[in-house]
């Protein structure tokens, strides 16, 4: 999944009563800021390795139903033992969750086939164009309004992409495109998100996630696909469904506990973190192309969320 569907989700947490006036993050809430971001920096890795270790074995349909199952039962687990929970678990929306899971679902395939396709490295920097996509489809669909940051932000997303892939060059081929087309899918689902953000609790987007896409996934899977796991794989099995839920869970105590901004600069260090596994694990190249493309996608959205910061404290 992307960094900006994560961060769509993290805000959400976020209320009046625990944000720090003036937007001033206090020593002790920077210390939990990092805290939670160094649990979700490890989930997103956790779970890139993972598939890739299961993509020797199984499908992308295979390993995404792990995925969905594991993390309706640790839902279900936990509504049980939280009845207010349970409570916000009746649908009010189920043409829009079909619509979003839908989009979620093929992204998620796009982006987890192609980490068996492309160094890790370059996957994970393309992810972050998915921020300048939800901006363009926000005015669409949502009727906001285009400001100067976030026509910076698509700017600045656009050239890093192109520095990274470097048209003409091997690099630029149809995996790349695969990733792309997977940030536009993250986007697109934040889209109907925000939307069901208005009537749905997120314990309760999340669990339709889980329950609408595992169907999806095992209607493409062979229903004896768990006989073919080896006892070595188990962990990968257990990081796939954990890493996902632990990811959310980590971001959303983040961004509750700081300004987005800050959450973000440190969401970049998943890159170069993921650089060092994929070396260490993979043999695979550092690229300072890569590095050097991440960074202008990023300062796109560091600048577009500091704008944004700016313009709701002149507002109170």
């Amino acid at each position: 999944m992307t960094a900006d569907h994560r961060r769509q989700l993290g805000t959400r947490f976020v209320t009046p009563a625990t944000a720090t006036p003036r937007h001033t993050v206090q020593a002790s809430n920077l210390g939990r800021v990092v805290f939670f971001m160094v649990g979700a920096l490890l989930s997103f890795s956790a779970m890139a390795v993972s598939i890739r270790a299961l993509a020797a074995t199984l499908s992308i349909f295979e390993i995404l139903a792990i995925r969905s199952g594991l993390g309706l039962l640790m839902m279900t687990a936990v509504a049980l033992l939280r009845p207010e929970l349970r409570k916000t678990l009746v649908p009010r929306r189920m043409g829009l969750h079909i619509v979003r899971n839908s989009l979620h679902f093929g992204a998620q395939y796009a982006w987890a086939l192609s980490l068996t396709l492309m160094p890790l490295a370059t996957i994970f920097a393309l992810e972050f164009t998915a921020p300048a996509w939800t901006a363009l489809l926000a005015v669409m669909f949502l009727g906001e309004r285009m400001t100067v940051s976030r026509i910076g932000a698509i700017v600045l997303g656009f050239l890093g992409v192109l520095v990274i892939l470097r048209p003409g060059l091997a690099s630029f081929n149809a995996a790349a495109m695969l990733v792309l087309a997977a940030a536009f899918g993250f986007a697109s689902s934040n889209i109907a998100t925000k939307k069901l953000t208005q009537t749905e609790s997120t314990f309760a987007i999340i669990f339709a996630m889980n329950l609408l896409q595992l169907p999806m996934a095992l209607f493409a899977s062979d229903i004896y696909f768990p006989a073919r796991l080896a006892a070595a794989q188990l962990p990968a099995v257990l990081a796939v469904g954990v890493a996902g839920l632990a990811a959310h869970y980590c971001l959303a105590n983040a961004f509750r506990s700081g300004d987005a901004s800050i959450v973000v600069t440190i969401d970049f260090f998943r890159i170069p973190l993921i650089a060092v596994v994929g070396w260490w694990l993979y043999g695979e190249a550092l690229d300072v192309f890569v590095f050097a493309g991440a960074a202008l996608i990023v300062v796109g959205v560091i600048w577009n969320l500091r704008t944004e910061a700016s313009r709701t404290r002149a507002l109170e």
